[in-house]
């Protein structure tokens, strides 16, 4: 198959795969978008969102504990998992589906 009238598709090729950059705006989405799954999963789905948000929090600290830590991040993290634990226990039976209002 001809690509381009005898050109190689190496000088500029369509698509760059995994050549982005890891920008702080990337991991400023992730963190955004972990701390909307760990609100949300205190009134539904605490169990998928929870960790969801953990898995959030954790891409955007960039993996490690060093460095500097940006505030949202941190938040989703620690807001998934307390989400994620909430949850368990309401699986488990120790706890009531309204926190003891009932």
């Amino acid at each position: 198959m001809m690509t381009s009238f005898g050109r190689g598709t190496r000088g500029h090729p369509r698509s760059r795969g995994r050549t982005w950059s890891r920008t702080g705006t990337d991991r400023a989405t992730l963190a955004l978008v972990g701390v909307i799954c760990a609100v949300a999963g205190f009134f539904v789905l605490g169990i998928v969102l929870g960790p969801a948000a953990i898995v959030c929090g954790w891409l955007a600290l960039g993996r490690t504990w060093s460095g500097s830590r940006p505030a949202a991040a941190v938040v989703a993290l620690v807001l998934g998992a307390i989400d994620t634990l909430l949850a368990l226990l309401w699986l488990s039976g120790a706890m009531t589906p309204g926190l003891g209002l009932y």
